[in-house]
């Protein structure tokens, strides 16, 4: 699954981060993945339910792409109808695009899926922005925290906790996050946490590298405790994974954020990131 995304960047999203969203607990249910193979049995595509996200992800070969992707989202709507047991229901899905790809505009569209770029009051788009990894704003951590890799499984629970505080939502669980310590590909030095000198977390940023192609990063997620925003944590975090990306061999970095989402976005801008890619959303809604 890694290997056809990866074969397909960049026009697949979370490419590069791929194997932190193949950890959800949306995969704990093999009914939430479809795979599609060749004569010779290798796969050639994939899609997810990713329950967590309220998303559909999809990766597919692109020779296939014109061929499987309607019928990757003919598979998601008869699992959003069909999705077994109470946890598998949402009122509606989502699948997110990138602005020039036409040819998935069309089929999401003949599909009966809506953008939301502008829907009023609930409109949603996102962007796609990228870092030159060698320039690195140097920000220093606030005074009295201090930025280090997360401490293994002993510190799970502890980030797990912090996680749902600074996005305000219980997704975050602790075997997915367990999991993602053993995840392929992985790095350790650019998992990483801030700890308060009372011991609490105060927030935390991870770095992928493209899975056999190091010199492209991505950071997801990042966040940052209420407790302690606006103090400079958030660019801190960011300054020393980007720092840590880069001594690994990243040449860029990429990090997906809401639009509408000023803190996020004016965060990343202020720290070298420029967009680069418009990314729609489309959704489809559900009986439930």
């Amino acid at each position: 699954m890694i290997a056809i995304a990866r074969n397909a960047h960049p026009d697949t999203e979370h490419a590069v981060d791929l194997p932190y969203r193949l950890c959800s607990w949306a995969l704990d249910d093999p009914e939430n993945v479809a795979l599609w193979v060749d004569a010779q049995d290798d796969p050639v595509a994939w899609a997810v339910m990713q329950l967590p996200f309220w998303t559909i992800d999809i990766a597919i070969r692109e020779d296939l792409e014109p061929e499987l992707f309607p019928r990757a989202l003919e598979w998601a709507i008869r699992q959003a109808v069909n999705g077994r047991g109470e946890a598998a229901k949402r009122s509606a899905w989502y699948v997110h695009v990138f602005s020039d790809r036409r040819d998935r505009i069309r089929a999401l569209e003949a599909a009966g899926y809506a953008c939301q770029a502008d829907v009023g009051e609930d409109s949603w788009s996102q962007v796609l922005l990228r870092h030159p990894g060698d320039l690195c704003r140097d920000v220093k951590s606030p005074e009295g925290l201090t930025i280090r890799p997360l401490a293994g499984e002993t510190e799970v629970t502890a980030y797990v906790d912090l996680h749902r505080s600074a996005f305000e939502s219980k997704n975050m669980t602790i075997e997915w996050r367990r999991r993602t310590l053993t995840a392929p590909h992985r790095l350790p030095s650019a998992d990483l946490v801030v700890e308060a000198e009372d011991g609490r977390l105060a927030g935390f940023c991870i770095g992928w590298l493209m899975p056999g192609d190091g010199n492209v990063g991505q950071i997801e997620p990042l966040g940052v405790s209420p407790a302690f925003r606006d103090q400079g944590v958030g660019a801190a975090l960011l300054s020393q994974c980007l720092a840590r990306l880069a001594a690994l061999g990243a040449e860029e970095v990429l990090v997906e954020t809401d639009s509408f989402r000023d803190p996020a976005l004016e965060l990343y801008k202020s720290m070298g990131f420029r967009p680069i890619r418009d990314i729609l959303v489309y959704r489809k809604d559900f009986p439930v």
